[in-house]
């Protein structure tokens, strides 16, 4: 009879080793692949780097599109490429102006993306409406009745995943832009 119950004893206790021993080898694996995927991803260093890597192959394809164009642009420290084409009179754009302008939207290889031709004129808030960084910088360099062109990397844009309507992701933009009034 000791016999009998010896082995359920130790038949339950190894079950038990056995399925105690299954759980710890599972949250081993888990956990080692956890470490794994972590230190696969790249790091900060690494993401710094291919910014800085974008945004100077950005900056290549813009100095090639003014040498092509035969611009005479200036770069603003954030990066923005602009010319003033008509300087405009009065005091220059600031933030809180409503502004009126004519534009049109093209991406560097010279697809058409926006247009006021199409969608007519646009009234910005300079500062508050949901516009380009790039260009509400653009706009505080303009006085009323003047004409720009300005060309916007990425950063200063759309970004990593364009308009998802006509500007594709990271797009370099190139706005000609008229301030015909002030409100």
């Amino acid at each position: 009879m000791y016999g009998d119950l010896t082995t359920k004893y130790d038949l339950t206790v190894i079950k038990k080793i056995f399925f105690l021993i299954l759980i710890m080898s599972l949250f081993a694996c888990r956990e080692n692949h956890g470490k794994s995927n972590i230190d696969s991803r790249p790091g900060k260093n690494e993401m710094a780097d291919l910014n800085r890597y974008l945004i100077q192959k950005d900056r290549e394809r813009i100095i090639n599109y003014i040498e092509r164009k035969n611009l005479h642009m200036s770069e603003s420290p954030t990066g923005l490429w602009y010319q003033i084409i008509k300087i405009g009179e009065g005091k220059t754009i600031s933030d809180n102006d409503k502004v009126l302008i004519s534009y049109q939207c093209t991406l560097l290889d010279g697809t058409k993306c926006y247009s006021s031709d199409n969608q007519g004129p646009k009234q910005i808030v300079v500062g508050r409406s949901d516009i380009e960084t790039g260009l509400t910088e653009g706009l505080k360099l303009m006085k009323p009745g003047a004409e720009a062109i300005f060309i916007i990397p990425p950063f200063l844009a759309y970004g990593l995943v364009g308009d998802r309507k006509m500007i594709p992701s990271r797009a370099v933009i190139v706005y000609n832009v008229n301030i015909l009034q002030p409100e």
